[in-house]
């Protein structure tokens, strides 16, 4: 799994980890039941500080991407690779409504009427 930071990104370090990661989940480079580089290791790859990668790998985990188990490290959920991909049409689906004036209770109900 190769995985990089924009540095002409200006959002949270940790975040930039969530999304390389949440990145190669999507693109299949990694699939659900890989075990992903420790934090260290991580951590020495992209050039940050291992406790940005484990914050960015937890948000990962709160999000259901990703399993922490001890003794076994951090591997990818089952239903990760198509969740991943959900979650970054929903993440385009935020944007495009904020770009066009529409909050996110705007983008509920219109979902609740597509139903």
């Amino acid at each position: 799994m190769l995985l990089r930071l924009n540095i002409a990104d200006d959002r949270p370090l940790h975040e930039q980890v969530a999304g390389a990661v949440r990145r190669a989940i999507a693109e299949g480079e990694c699939g659900p039941g890989d075990r992903l580089p420790s934090a260290r290791e991580l951590s020495l790859a992209l050039g940050v500080n291992a406790n940005t990668v484990l914050r960015g790998l937890r948000a990962l985990r709160d999000e259901g991407l990703l399993e922490f188990r001890r003794g076994r490290g951090v591997t990818v959920a089952r239903g990760a690779d198509g969740r991943s991909a959900l979650l970054e049409r929903v993440r385009e689906l935020v944007a495009d409504g904020a770009r066009l004036g529409y909050g996110r209770a705007d983008l509920i109900e219109m979902i609740k009427e597509a139903q």
